[in-house]
């Protein structure tokens, strides 16, 4: 069993299961309640509830049970495979889609579909992430390469080390970017006060470079591409909002008045290209923006 002790400190404030689900950024909200709900957190060694609003100095001790050895299942769910050989595939994610399980969500996920859908998948990544080389956030929508043979993963992680992979996404961000194109370098690490976050730092950090193009203006917004040097976490979303455009409908990053009713940020991973692990000829993809995305380009078109 694993004990995970947190001082609240100062800034910090509101219900203990969101404070945890902030900290514990692998753990998901609802296994946290089950946690609380089995009398596995204690406030200053007392068993508390889930409405339990946490005050500066308060010491959390979190109990996490010995991990079940772990079966990952294939999920009969309907995914768009745009490519596939014997050593790769290309797949598009939809919205909303994790792309693998984590403590409290084993299901549903984009590992579950590709275990039934593909024969074989990479194990280098361990039972959790079986063939999964790189990673785009939930609510992003897009093209990832998938690795079915351990050989073509350390091949593709190889090329995504050198930074020769193609990775172009569109996004709609926020205001008039006046410039036609730029580069956001500038360090990306976990945000201190808030660990659902992660943000530009230099403290505990890792070099991130975004380079973008204005693709089409629209007054109040900016549809943008945005092409990735280096792949850390949230990274275009860091980067935009650091340069004070973040993009539309973000529920981290974003502006809170939002204009459209949105289910997650208007970005989409929209061409990826790699050199096939084994013919090494290059090879490109690219897919079409998701329907909500499109609509919201063609309302601003008519305005």
């Amino acid at each position: 069993m694993d004990i995970i002790e947190l001082i609240v400190d100062e800034e910090s404030e509101g219900r203990i299961d969101v404070y945890l689900a902030s900290e514990l950024n692998e753990v998901s909200r609802s296994y946290i309640q089950k946690l609380l709900k089995n009398g596995r957190v204690t406030v200053n060694k007392r068993t508390i509830k889930a409405k339990y609003s946490i005050n500066e100095g308060d010491k959390i001790l979190v109990e996490l049970p010995e991990p079940k050895k772990l079966e990952v299942k294939p999920e009969n769910i309907d995914i768009n495979i745009v490519y596939e050989d014997e050593d790769v595939a290309v797949v598009y994610k939809p919205r909303g889609m994790v792309v693998h399980p984590a403590p409290g969500n084993y299901n549903k996920t984009l590992v579950n579909a590709l275990l039934y859908k593909l024969k074989t998948l990479s194990s280098i990544n361990g039972v959790i992430r079986p063939g999964i080389v790189h990673r785009i956030d939930k609510d992003t929508t897009g093209l990832l390469m998938i690795a079915k043979t351990n050989i073509a993963h350390m091949s593709l992680s190889e090329q995504l080390r050198e930074h020769s992979i193609t990775r172009r996404y569109q996004a709609l961000v926020e205001g008039n970017i006046n410039e036609d194109k730029g580069t956001v370098d500038a360090p990306v690490g976990r945000n201190p006060k808030d660990r659902k976050k992660m943000c530009v730092t230099r403290e505990n950090s890792k070099d991130a470079v975004t380079h973008f193009e204005v693709l089409k203006r629209f007054g109040k917004y900016t549809l943008i591409e945005a092409r990735l040097e280096t792949g850390r976490t949230h990274q275009i979303r860091v980067h935009m909002k650091y340069i004070n455009h973040p993009i539309v409908g973000d529920p981290l990053y974003g502006i809170k008045d939002q204009k459209f009713n949105l289910d997650g940020q208007l970005l989409h991973a929209k061409i990826i290209g790699f050199e096939h692990p084994r013919t090494k000829e290059y090879l490109e993809f690219d897919s079409e923006l998701p329907e909500d995305f499109a609509k919201i380009l063609n309302l601003l078109e008519k305005k």
